[in-house]
């Protein structure tokens, strides 16, 4: 069974995460951040991983920026550490996820080198709702990319003011990617690298 448990406690934050790769997509999300909590249930929901998130302590006296990006820290520090050496995975996966008008299309592949773009195209740039925004977002992508060693690119096509529907479909399409990246391919007998291993 591909699972692990992290734990993080700094003067900052207190995080633990219990994932489940092979899961059904039950999540049970804490951070205290409701918005960051919405869009990691969608997450978890479209890559049937099973996904428990709680924060015991943050910092919100001073902002959600440290709690966001240590979210991201502990998440793809989970992920790492369930895949392992990685080996018979798929390792590649795509999705696009539409909602109205907006589309975003994740690219990714767990390659072992931590690496994230997301461009956005022609439309307006999404606003702040609810105490989240939109480079929140894109901090969150970077640290838990870093973390957990995927090259992740999104494009977001014709975003709009709304800052909920242009988030959304990008989770949700990096749900699916991901379940798509970290199934065991049964015809691959090893790392799937031609080098035979992925650092």
């Amino acid at each position: 069974m591909r699972k692990a448990i992290i734990s993080r406690k700094t003067k900052e934050t207190q995080i633990r995460v219990k994932l489940n790769i092979d899961g059904s997509g039950r999540a049970k999300i804490n951070t205290r951040i409701g918005f960051l909590d919405h869009m990691l249930e969608l997450f978890a929901f479209w890559g049937f991983f099973d996904l428990e998130l709680k924060l015991n302590k943050g910092d919100f006296q001073v902002d959600i920026h440290h709690v966001n990006e240590d979210v991201g820290l502990v998440l793809g520090q989970a992920f790492k550490q369930a895949l392992g050496d990685r080996k018979g995975i798929k390792r590649l996966g795509d999705a696009s996820v539409p909602m109205e008008e907006i589309t975003a299309n994740v690219a990714l592949d767990l390659s072992g080198r931590g690496s994230f773009n997301l461009s956005v195209s022609k439309g307006n740039y999404p606003v702040s709702k609810e105490g989240y925004e939109f480079n929140y977002a894109k901090q969150f992508l970077d640290t838990f990319s870093k973390q957990l060693g995927m090259n992740l690119n999104i494009k977001l096509e014709n975003p709009n003011p709304d800052l909920h529907a242009s988030l959304e479909p990008i989770f949700k399409a990096l749900g699916k990617a991901l379940d798509e990246a970290t199934q065991i391919d049964r015809r691959r007998k090893g790392i799937p690298s031609t080098k035979g291993v992925i650092d």
